[in-house]
């Protein structure tokens, strides 16, 4: 399969037909190399808040709520892209107001195939951000998508620095990881742990970045990062676990073809086994007695 993975700028929109251009433009352009699946990145959609005006994207409350209104039609724009250009989507993840979690906000990915078929994933961990000042909160738990490409499991930026949560997703071929950082030391906090789960599970994980300036939303202004599609270093992968990487905050796609059989091979054959052994910790991974050596 070819993957594509976005470093993605937010714009001022001024009306959702410039939306829909946009978002099918990318789509477009990933499909025309010839990929099969395409990632977008963690509050790519907070872009939708100004189709409400500048002064509401500049709010944090009501910034969550203008995005929300907007997910139905852009989640219709996306299964209908998926369809026509035959790929599989994974939509830039938005707040969404769901009364089954309860009154504030989750950070909800959604995903699309070219059947027409749906799925969502909500993060797990808040960043201190969305937490204490955003309210945003965690939301429904993880799920592994069977799916033509393979098994693919969504973990949210900040998600990815758990292992625990890759660990649930050990059946996953593909790990997807959109990321949202401002900084230079957030982007890497996530590429580290989207390599590190790569490695831990023997599978391929795919990071999306927001790039560039958004001035007009105090969540999002400012954007740090780049593409980039990970494996473990070991047979049938690069020595580095690189498959691909971007151009630091250049926007645009990164692409990278992936063997499904590497990671069947790696799992069943590698130089190590991580996946394999995972469970060898157990027993040993209480804490650890304080010895003193002074």
């Amino acid at each position: 399969m070819k993957i594509a993975t976005a470093a993605y700028p937010m714009d001022i929109l001024p009306d959702w037909a410039a939306y829909a251009q946009k978002i099918e433009s990318w789509v477009a352009k990933a499909a025309g190399q010839g990929a099969d699946l395409l990632v977008f990145p963690e509050y790519g959609a907070m872009e939708l808040a100004t189709l409400a005006g500048l002064d509401v994207a500049a709010n944090l409350e009501a910034s969550l709520h203008a995005v929300s209104d907007r997910v139905v039609d852009a989640d219709a724009l996306h299964a209908a892209l998926a369809q026509t250009y035959g790929v599989h989507i994974l939509a830039a993840s938005a707040p969404v107001f769901d009364p089954a979690i309860g009154p504030r906000p989750v950070n909800r990915a959604r995903f699309f195939t070219p059947t027409g078929q749906r799925a969502q994933q909500d993060k797990q961990i808040m960043t201190r951000f969305e937490r204490e000042v955003w309210g945003v909160v965690a939301g429904g738990p993880l799920s592994l998508f069977d799916t033509t490409l393979g098994r693919i499991g969504i973990l949210i930026c900040y998600d990815s620095e758990y292992p625990l949560l890759a660990r649930a997703l050990m059946q996953a071929d593909l790990i997807l990881v959109p990321s949202c950082t401002e900084a230079l030391t957030g982007y890497w906090r996530v590429r580290i742990g989207s390599m590190a789960r790569a490695l831990e599970q023997q599978c391929v994980t795919v990071m999306s970045s927001t790039v560039g300036p958004a001035a007009w939303s105090e969540a999002v202004d400012t954007n740090t990062g780049m593409g980039g599609i990970f494996g473990p270093p070991d047979v049938g992968f690069p020595a580095t676990g690189v498959l691909a990487e971007g151009v630091l905050n250049q926007s645009g796609w990164t692409y990278a073809n992936v063997d499904p059989a590497h990671i069947a091979q790696v799992r069943a054959d590698g130089v190590v086994l991580n996946r394999l052994h995972w469970d060898d910790q157990s027993g040993r991974d209480a804490a650890a007695p304080v010895v003193d050596i002074r």
